[in-house]
């Protein structure tokens, strides 16, 4: 049974209320240009989609956002910074928080329209004052209308990967999509994900029968597996970079081969400290083979102002799901990264 609680506005509705100003649509296209010239190959700088597990309270997330932006300025002639604010993101059982578009106050009960209306007003004001553009995941692909106006990137989860409805809505989507290998890690399956997001769909999204044109900057993201046994195996290794290649290079379809490191996860077995030695090994194999480096754009981080987590929202700017590097580890890392790119 479903008891009907509290009817949600469209998200035309949401968007007119809550519009971006004339500057932020310039940012956003100037940002959403930056992205998409990274996974084409048309520009040699690294994607580095970096910020909290879960944007669970809005100041914190627009304090580290503010200092990603001054960062981005030392570094964007190597890099193209892409916050992550992350606010569908439940925990792992699916039971309790289930992220900021259900419960804005992680703490309290579901409150939906709040939700919309926090993300979309976290988004505003992070692009005003930092300059930058967000990434989020889809993990529910209804939700994505109410955000993409604001968003430069979205990702793909890996229990999402096989989804036929992740899989469309991907295909419309106007900005790059990663989409993470499934669980099993298995790279076909990846392949045929990227391949149904790369072309036209026709499908029911809301109340209409609508048509894509297919998203061609659909890409890989390899963040882990986990085995029969439930053990986290590594995938981000020479190996598998250039097993996901040759699929590209198999497929006289398949456009813009492009493959983002995930430093967290099964990668890394959840041991958040392991990213930075992670991210260096990858650029290590960039330096040493030139189809490896120009088949990796970019990486992952899960990053906040205070490393590890808690349990609940008691220390400002820590995760409330996922461990994380903490703010100077990250400076440190991202500056690295810009150094090597």
């Amino acid at each position: 049974m479903f008891e009907k609680q509290v009817q949600i506005p469209s998200a035309s509705e949401l968007h007119s209320t809550q519009p971006l100003s004339e500057a932020m649509k310039k940012i956003k296209k100037e940002r959403d240009e930056l992205v998409r010239e990274v996974i084409s190959g048309k520009s040699d700088k690294l994607l580095v989609i970096v910020g909290p597990c879960s944007a669970h309270e809005s100041a914190p997330v627009l304090e580290y956002v503010k200092r990603l932006g001054k960062l981005n300025e030392k570094v964007k002639d190597r890099l193209v910074l892409v916050p992550r604010i992350y606010t569908n993101k439940p925990r792992t059982r699916g039971v309790g928080y289930k992220g900021m578009f259900l419960q804005p106050d992680p703490e309290n009960k579901e409150d939906i329209v709040k939700g919309i209306r926090t993300i979309r007003e976290l988004h505003l004001h992070a692009i005003t004052e930092s300059g930058l553009t967000a990434a989020d995941e889809m993990l529910y692909p209804e939700n994505y209308s109410y955000f993409e106006d604001v968003l430069s990137y979205v990702a793909v989860g890996a229990r999402s990967s096989e989804n036929q409805m992740h899989r469309l809505v991907s295909s419309g989507a106007e900005v790059p999509v990663g989409i993470k290998n499934p669980m099993s890690g298995r790279i076909d399956v990846l392949l045929n994900s990227i391949f149904a997001s790369q072309h036209p769909q026709v499908f029911k999204y809301g109340e209409w029968q609508v048509a894509t044109n297919g998203n061609e900057y659909a890409h890989a993201i390899l963040r882990g597996m986990v085995d029969f046994h439930g053990n986290d195996v590594p995938n981000y290794h020479y190996e598998t970079v250039m097993q996901v290649l040759e699929g590209y290079q198999k497929s006289d379809i398949l456009k813009n081969p492009a493959v983002i490191i995930d430093a967290n996860h099964s990668n890394s077995g959840k041991q958040f400290r392991q990213q930075i030695r992670i991210v260096k090994e990858v650029l290590q194999n960039r330096s040493l083979d030139e189809s490896f480096k120009k088949a990796i754009k970019g990486f992952m981080i899960e990053s906040f102002l205070v490393e590890g987590n808690q349990k609940h929202n008691v220390v400002f700017g820590q995760s409330i799901t996922d461990a994380c590097l903490g703010w100077e580890d990250t400076e440190r890392l991202i500056l690295d990264i810009a150094e090597k790119a």
